[in-house]
């Protein structure tokens, strides 16, 4: 009787390590932890006292930690009331940046004339251009432009308005998502339209109905995107807002900074508060976010 012997476990190799690839690991390790370091850093010095920074220096051991600085920054900066105006200026402005960027991407990418190619550069041109090379000009037609009473209702102009802020934001942001968004509907097949066409759809149900569904990833991602730059902004609000009580959060952080001393560590604990609304939508839609660093990338 012979026995069958088992088969030959086969070995897998390891690819021997090269130096290239060790160096690349070091490298990509070493700005990870160079990354890291201001956000460490900013934690660590939120869990300090200002004595303990005061008498020892900001590169010290602290003696103590405690969390008496979130405390604090939640309570004299009214950090719920300037959320609720960043909300007031981030969400209105996010639905109009994905409507008409969709709405452009849409007649760039799937319609047919001469001017598409100049249209597009257009839409790109207000991302090549440094937004600090127009404060003066824009601040001067912020202040000419009137506005009804209960839109604008301390100064009667786009200066000083939620709307003025929105509108900033949808000027600026509209290029970059035009360009994402014809480039992702160029990847969908032209047979699609052929058939909606064939069936009598209109360019609108095409639109709406075959199109625009097929889009939500694409979508995701760019309003992730968008929602992250626009809650974070801080120079708009700064320039073209008067009223302290209508600043957005981010713009509102410079309150906690006293007129003759400034306190870093209650400034760094109401900057990590201020962080938590991003971090958690970031941790929520993370694919859509990290893909969303991709799209675009084809080759129209």
């Amino acid at each position: 009787m012979t026995t069958a012997t088992p088969p030959e476990r086969m070995v897998r190799r390891k690819a021997p390590l090269r130096a290239s690839r060790v160096g690349l690991h070091v490298f990509l390790t070493l700005m990870a932890l160079l990354w890291l370091l201001p956000v460490v850093w900013t934690i660590y010095a939120s869990l300090r006292t200002y004595d303990d920074t005061s008498q020892h220096g900001y590169v010290s051991i602290a003696k103590s930690l405690t969390l008496d600085n979130y405390k604090n920054a939640f309570n004299q900066a009214s950090l719920p009331h300037y959320f609720w105006n960043t909300m007031i200026v981030t969400i209105p402005a996010l639905i109009l940046i994905l409507f008409f960027s969709a709405c452009v991407a849409f007649v760039v990418s799937r319609l047919r004339f001469r001017f598409t190619i100049p249209l597009l550069i257009v839409f790109m041109a207000a991302n090549l251009l440094p937004q600090q090379v127009i404060l003066t000009p824009l601040y001067q037609m912020f202040k000419a432009v009137p506005l009804p009473s209960f839109l604008s209702p301390q100064t009667g102009q786009l200066y000083d308005s939620y709307l003025g802020i929105i509108l900033i934001h949808v000027a600026f942001q509209l290029g970059f998502c035009v360009f994402v968004l014809a480039n992702y509907m160029k990847t969908i097949p032209a047979s699609l339209g052929e058939a909606a066409r064939v069936d009598g759809a209109s360019v609108a149900n095409q639109f709406w109905k075959i199109i625009l569904p097929l889009c939500r990833p694409a979508l995701a991602a760019i309003a992730t995107l968008e929602f992250t730059w626009i809650y974070n902004d801080f120079l708009w609000a700064r320039f073209l807002m008067r009223t302290g009580d209508k600043l957005p959060i981010t713009s509102a952080l410079s309150g906690l900074q006293g007129q003759f001393f400034s306190d870093y560590n209650l400034l760094a604990a109401g900057s990590l508060i201020t962080a938590i609304p991003t971090i958690f939508l970031f941790v929520l839609l993370r694919r859509q976010f990290i893909s969303g660093l991709t799209l675009g990338a084809t080759k129209g």
